[in-house]
């Protein structure tokens, strides 16, 4: 039962009860029996007074505690006069201020923290929690490559994107560095953080790309310079030493064919080893690229007719989807063309022998793809791919893939290098 139907029917009996006594005591004096009736309705008028002055009060503050209830901090009440009411309307008051300032720095707070996530250069993905994705930001959407709708509402083990497979595999508090998408270097972490009394999962990714490669040139760049300068101090003075011997007749008392020949072979192997170094120094003292207009299918073609020999030497094939218009892009054509002659010339390796290399370029998505059919790159090797000095063939030197990685990175191209079925390898470049 309500506080105020308590109270009304309190003064009900209560009056009801008077009425009664004083008509059975005063009921053979009429003037007294007036009187007291004349109390009875003062006493009602006041009583009603004091519901007016008490009750009232607090059935508006019942108003407040609803609107509390929906949240809506936006109603006060003015002071009556009463000083009992009065108190509890000004804590009331009060209270009701302190809600509103501090949902509004919770909103300022969070629309604060909305934009730094939206806005923030490292890919964030958020949980729910059953750890099924609830948000995330625009740069973890273009590290995945997928769109946000593909993603939102779904489980990390719905998708079959490899980097996904490795945040799956991480536990809360860990971290881990990974090389995705070809030179790629990411590292991701996974925390969590309490929501309601509730763990939820979030995860960073945040690409060190190109910190780790700017560290990683800069070592091999002194210990390549380095190397340079000895062997070419080294090969210039042995050579002129070994050619004058060659020229000089009167060192030859007979004729020694086979020592001419093996200083011939010196010779040779020396020009070799000092062309190496350059190669190498090459790659150190790369120019930044003198970006121009080009025409993508013009160098496409001419990369494609220059190795077309090698390709038919070994009975490999090529095909070219191109589009019909001009597809221009701004490039160093030089230093592309070099990139793509790697990049072919890699294919044909990786083949062998009998297979089939496609160029394609898809105008829309402003990408280049050339696919073979060799063997393929197996996961260990593609953690290493486009590290200086790698390779997987018997004599290679690994300089082919850090050249064209440095290229393609100098023109802002993104690129990938991965086996996606078999005898099927892509290397595809956004340009």
């Amino acid at each position: 039962m309500k506080l105020r139907t308590k109270y009304i029917l309190f003064v009900f009996i209560l009056h009801l009860t008077t009425l009664v006594l004083t008509y059975f005591i005063f009921k053979e004096n009429k003037i007294l029996f007036l009187v007291a009736e004349v109390f009875v309705i003062i006493s009602i008028l006041i009583s009603w007074n004091l519901y007016m002055q008490l009750i009232q009060p607090l059935k508006s503050l019942m108003v407040g505690i609803d609107a509390i209830r929906e949240r809506d901090f936006n109603i006060k009440f003015s002071p009556t006069g009463k000083y009992e009411v009065d108190q509890l309307i000004g804590v009331y008051n009060q209270m009701i201020d302190q809600l509103r300032t501090e949902r509004t720095l919770q909103e300022q707070q969070h629309f604060f923290l909305e934009k730094l996530i939206y806005t923030s250069p490292t890919g964030i993905i958020i949980l729910d929690y059953d750890d099924l994705i609830q948000q995330v930001n625009p740069r973890a959407l273009q590290i995945l490559g997928v769109e946000d709708n593909a993603l939102i509402g779904h489980s990390l083990t719905d998708s079959n994107n490899e980097l996904l497979g490795h945040i799956l595999a991480l536990n809360s508090g860990e971290t881990r560095m990974i090389k995705y998408g070809g030179a790629a270097t990411f590292k991701i972490q996974k925390s969590h953080f309490v929501d309601r009394g509730f763990p939820r999962n979030f995860v960073m990714i945040e690409e060190l790309t190109a910190e780790i490669l700017a560290a990683e040139k800069n070592v091999y760049g002194k210990v390549i310079r380095m190397m340079a300068h000895e062997v070419n101090n080294t090969i210039g003075p042995v050579n002129s030493i070994m050619q004058s011997t060659l020229k000089t007749e009167s060192l030859w008392t007979v004729d020694d064919d086979l020592l001419k020949e093996a200083l011939q072979i010196a010779i040779d192997r020396n020009q070799n080893l000092n062309l190496f170094m350059r190669n190498l120094a090459d790659l150190v003292k790369l120019p930044p690229p003198n970006k121009k207009q080009l025409e993508l299918q013009h160098v496409v073609k001419s990369v494609m007719k220059l190795m077309e020999i090698k390709a038919n030497e070994n009975n490999i094939t090529f095909t070219t989807s191109l589009p019909e218009t001009p597809f221009y892009i701004m490039a160093d054509e030089q230093q592309l063309e070099q990139a793509l002659i790697n990049i072919v010339k890699n294919a044909i390796e990786a083949i062998g022998t009998d297979g089939h290399i496609a160029c394609i370029i898809n105008q829309t998505k402003r990408q280049l793809t050339i696919t073979d059919t060799g063997s393929g790159i197996s996961a260990e090797q593609s953690e290493q791919l486009f590290t200086p000095f790698y390779s997987t063939k018997k004599d290679g030197q690994g300089i082919g893939l850090t050249l064209v990685r440095e290229i393609l990175m100098n023109h802002g191209f993104e690129f990938s290098l991965k086996t996606i079925a078999e005898r099927q390898t892509e290397f595809r470049v956004k340009v």
